[in-house]
């Protein structure tokens, strides 16, 4: 477990305790939702590699995530601190947090709005993000 942050806030690497169903709803009450039910974004979590989640008491604050081949390119996801905690360095220290993890290693990501955010923690742009989606966006037994 990292060191308290401001207002009790603390973030480990367990997904211990997690009430799914009330985190899925945070999001989506944060405009931060992608779709996915509760057994859907459990299941990305607890197939990462790496997660960080921050806590106030029993209440999950934030999260973040990490994908990695263990050698060298990880990919970062599901950076998330509530509305009503950001600009308090929750998300930056989940992020460095995950970022421990994985020395030695290039992390990517994708991000929209965020990308300040990310520029101050050191991410630079790369050449250009290529994706494809398979069928129809969640339509697959995961997310059922």
């Amino acid at each position: 477990m990292t060191g308290a942050l401001p207002d009790g806030v603390a973030i480990d690497g367990s997904l211990e305790g997690v009430d799914w169903d009330r985190l899925t709803a945070d999001l989506a009450a944060d405009d931060f939702d992608n779709g996915r039910v509760p057994g859907a974004l459990r299941r990305s979590f607890e197939q990462s590699q790496h997660v960080a989640v921050a806590r106030h008491g029993d209440r999950v604050v934030g999260t973040a995530r990490l994908l990695s081949d263990g050698v060298c390119n990880a990919y970062l996801l599901d950076v998330w601190t509530s509305s009503d905690r950001r600009r308090r360095g929750i998300g930056s220290a989940m992020v460095r947090y995950l970022a421990d993890q994985v020395p030695g290693q290039h992390i990517g990501l994708q991000a929209d709005e965020a990308r300040s955010f990310y520029e101050r923690l050191g991410f630079r742009p790369q050449p250009e993000f290529l994706s494809l989606v398979v069928g129809e966006w969640l339509d697959n037994d995961g997310n059922r």
